[in-house]
């Protein structure tokens, strides 16, 4: 399978929790009432949190997460190489 990258802009997110609510495996709340992605790494040229995933049910997951955000502040991009 292909790797992806989940990509979280903490700056758009209104703390909806719905992605936590359907990938708890990834995602969690955190106390400044936005939400984190779990292991990711902050990507210093874009401000942004990323995650290397590589199977095929983290990527359902996470398509899920990204489906139920209402401000579109979690993005999947398939990694070419």
């Amino acid at each position: 399978m292909p790797k992806y990258k989940v990509i979280l802009d903490r700056e758009k997110c209104i703390g909806n929790a719905s992605c936590v609510a359907v990938a708890p495996r990834f995602w969690e709340l955190q106390d400044d009432g936005k939400v984190m992605l779990i292991d990711s790494k902050l990507n210093d040229e874009t401000n942004k949190w990323e995650l290397i995933i590589e199977t095929e049910e983290d990527l359902f997951e996470n398509q899920e997460a990204e489906n139920v955000c209402p401000v579109n502040a979690i993005k999947i991009e398939k990694l070419e190489y």
